[in-house]
């Protein structure tokens, strides 16, 4: 009986270092897309912007993804600044790496102009 407590007790001691890893490593996330998001605001070069945006974008989504660690309104934030950052990379991407329909779209007013 004192065997499966002292089990029971190191199985949630480990949850919780895990759990306590899971939060620092989304912490440190985080604080990097932050710092991102500066080196965006700083960066003139529309190639560079469009990777920093990118990585912005993929950065909040697997923010996003940790049930475990954020809210669910936290995660719905992170879910629009992604979409957000996503479309901006869109339109900073070099013509032959935008979505289609954004391309499509483009050539259509470029014929009415």
């Amino acid at each position: 009986m004192h065997h499966e407590t002292a089990a029971h007790a190191a199985t949630s001691e480990s949850r919780a270092r895990d759990k306590l890893a899971l939060t620092q490593a989304c912490s440190a996330l985080w604080v990097a897309t932050l710092s991102l998001m500066t080196a965006f605001m700083q960066t003139a070069a529309p190639v560079h912007r469009h990777l920093i945006a990118r990585k912005i974008a993929r950065n909040l989504a697997l923010l996003r993804a940790e049930e475990a660690v954020f809210s669910a309104e936290c995660r719905m934030i992170f879910d629009n600044l992604a979409q957000r950052w996503s479309a901006k990379a869109d339109q900073l991407a070099p013509e032959q790496e935008r979505p289609r329909e954004q391309a499509g779209l483009r050539a259509a007013i470029a014929k009415l102009h």
